[in-house]
């Protein structure tokens, strides 16, 4: 019995989901639209994604929203698929705007994870040393996942969102340059026929791809490239 689902897309930059050398950090800016109500399974949770491969392709970095059957609901910084740090100055609210980076640190072996919320100008970092990995971004995944203690579906979102400006970036001599995204393309576990969530068409906003989710059916990921309409 499979518990644990997502779906979502890989972000596409010169036609490939395969990043170009050199991507340093990868970013979004998460808006918490409203709240839907806790219809989360005991004991599951759900996470909005913010999610990128090392250039080797084998260990996930993310900095997720993570919403809990028991109303816990804050960001966390995941390395390796476990929970490294839970943020608790910036926390979830709704109709806020977050910016999450995830940098890599070559230099110092080492990540850092920066969440700011855009309405009260707050940031929190958290940087975690780490090894075995090539710091460097290989491929950046957007979207939702589920783990479902309870049951074998996944469930209906707790927040409708809009993911923006999705980008990665790349060091400039002074710092990050970020370059904005120009494709999806759907990606999703093998698990569920169907997701109890909708993917608005993604427009280009101040030239950045954004979406929105919310509730409804789907069942794959985005494929969008800059003046198309996406496929849901």
């Amino acid at each position: 019995m499979a518990n644990h689902f997502w779906v979502g897309s890989l972000c596409v930059m010169q036609g490939r989901a395969s990043l170009p050398p050199g991507v340093m950090s990868v970013a979004d800016a998460i808006t918490i639209l409203d709240d839907r109500g806790n219809r989360i399974p005991d004991k599951s949770w759900m996470l909005y994604l913010l999610e990128v491969f090392d250039r080797k392709g084998s260990v996930p970095v993310e900095l997720n929203l993570i919403c809990q059957f028991n109303d816990r609901d804050n960001f966390w910084a995941i390395f390796a698929g476990k929970n490294r740090y839970k943020f608790t100055a910036v926390v979830p609210a709704v109709g806020h705007t977050y910016l999450r980076q995830i940098i890599f640190r070559k230099d110092k072996k080492a990540i850092d994870y920066v969440l700011t919320d855009r309405m009260t100008g707050q940031s929190e970092e958290f940087t975690l040393s780490a090894s075995g990995i090539a710091f460097e971004g290989g491929s950046q995944f957007t979207g939702i996942e589920w783990w479902n203690k309870s049951g074998n579906l996944p469930f209906p979102v707790r927040h409708g969102v809009t993911v923006s400006e999705l980008m990665a970036g790349f060091a400039d001599g002074q710092g990050i340059s970020y370059i904005p995204y120009d494709g999806l393309v759907p990606d999703k576990d093998s698990w569920a026929e169907s997701y109890p969530i909708r993917f608005n068409n993604p427009p280009a906003v101040r030239g950045y791809l954004s979406y929105g989710v919310s509730e409804g059916t789907t069942r794959a990921g985005m494929r969008f490239s800059m003046g198309q309409h996406a496929t849901l």
